[in-house]
């Protein structure tokens, strides 16, 4: 008896897939697509809410070759709004880009404020995308996520550098 095919998987599932992988990790023992896998028992997660997560407000905001990670934090929140305010609401700015990077520096309650924002736009961006997962492909849509997809792991590989700096 032969294995079942699996189901194709929409466009949309497979970058939201690479999406969660860049802001969430690795699934705890499995094998990644980019990051360093997480280990069975959980460690070793180097996806963007866990590296965030490991850091203090104080290492957030030490400025490293010009830019801290809490300013990092804020810009990829702000990004992954706008990509909802883009796609779902029409809105096509203006969008305070330079703006986008403040605060630099944060509290601890400032910090947790950070944080809890990012994991907001990223579940509404989730859950807005999701609703097209068994449309078919849109062009922009499509290029939306690949763009946020994109600027995660940017913002991820420059916060993960200026660890080395904070650390």
């Amino acid at each position: 008896m032969s294995e079942p095919t699996p189901t194709p998987q929409s466009a949309v599932s497979g970058i939201l897939d690479i999406l969660r992988e860049a802001v969430e990790g690795g699934h705890p023992g499995q094998g990644t697509a980019f990051l360093d896998g997480t280990k069975a028992d959980g460690s070793g997660n180097h996806g963007l809410l866990a590296t965030l997560d490991g850091l203090s407000a104080a290492q957030a905001s030490q400025e490293v070759l010009g830019s801290t990670v809490a300013a990092h934090a804020a810009h990829t929140a702000f990004h992954l709004e706008v990509i909802i305010r883009w796609e779902r609401d029409g809105d096509r700015g203006p969008f305070d880009w330079t703006g986008s990077f403040q605060p630099v520096q944060v509290d601890d309650a400032a910090w947790d404020a950070a944080r809890a924002r990012l994991r907001a736009a990223y579940d509404a961006l989730l859950t807005f995308a999701r609703t097209f997962e068994d449309r078919p492909a849109d062009g922009e849509l499509t290029g939306g996520l690949t763009g946020a997809v994109a600027h995660v792991a940017y913002h991820l590989g420059a916060i993960r550098q200026l660890i080395k700096g904070v650390q």
